[in-house]
C-alpha cells in the first residue's frame, strides 16, 4: 500500500513540476505587464484629475470634455484591396505590351480591364480621370496622363521585359 502511494506521489510530482516551473518562469512577465497596466491607468487618472482641477479653478471648461472617446467605424472599402489593383495593373500592362498577335476581341478585353483598374486606382487615390468618357486617340492620351499621375503618386506601372529592360 505504501509502495503504491509512493509511486502515485512520484508520478504526480513528475507531472506537476514542469507546470510549476513554467509558472515561476512566466510569473515575472505577467507581473510586469500587470504593473505597467496599473501604472498607465494611474497616469491617465492623474492627468484627468489635474485637468478637472484646472477647469474648476479657472472656470474654463474644455470644449471637448463631454465627447465620448469612441472612434467611428470606417466604411468598408468600396473595391478590392489596393495591392490587388496595383498587381492587376502591372499584369494587364504586361499583356498590353505583348507583341504576339492576338485577336482584336482579346486586345479590347485587356484594354477594358486595364481602364477599369486605372479608374479604381484613380478613385482610391482621388485622381481625376475621364477614361469612361473618351474614345480613340483621346482615350490613349488620357491613359498616358493617368499612368503618369499614378506613377507620380507612387504606383509604379513599369513593365519589365524578359530582357530586363523597362517599358511602359
Amino acid at each position: 500500500m505504501a509502495h503504491g502511494f509512493l509511486v502515485t506521489a512520484a508520478l504526480v510530482a513528475l507531472l506537476c513540476v514542469p507546470c510549476l516551473l513554467a509558472l515561476t518562469i512566466f510569473a515575472d512577465v505577467a507581473i510586469n505587464q500587470a504593473e505597467e497596466a496599473v501604472h498607465r491607468a494611474v497616469l491617465r487618472w492623474r492627468a484627468h484629475r489635474e485637468a478637472t482641477r484646472l477647469e474648476r479653478s479657472t472656470g474654463i471648461e474644455h470644449p471637448h470634455r463631454k465627447l465620448l472617446r469612441r472612434h467611428e467605424d470606417r466604411d468598408a472599402p468600396a473595391g478590392p484591396p489596393f495591392e490587388e489593383v496595383a498587381a492587376d495593373l502591372r499584369r494587364l500592362a504586361r499583356q498590353r505590351a505583348e507583341v504576339a498577335p492576338r485577336s482584336p476581341v482579346w486586345f479590347a478585353a485587356v484594354h477594358r480591364a486595364y481602364d477599369e483598374r486605372l479608374r479604381i486606382a484613380c478613385r482610391e487615390l482621388r485622381i481625376p480621370e475621364h477614361l469612361g468618357e473618351l474614345e480613340g486617340i483621346d482615350l490613349e492620351i488620357e491613359r498616358v496622363r493617368v499612368e503618369g499621375l499614378l506613377q507620380a503618386a507612387g504606383l509604379p506601372l513599369v513593365v519589365v521585359d524578359t530582357d530586363g529592360q523597362g517599358t511602359a
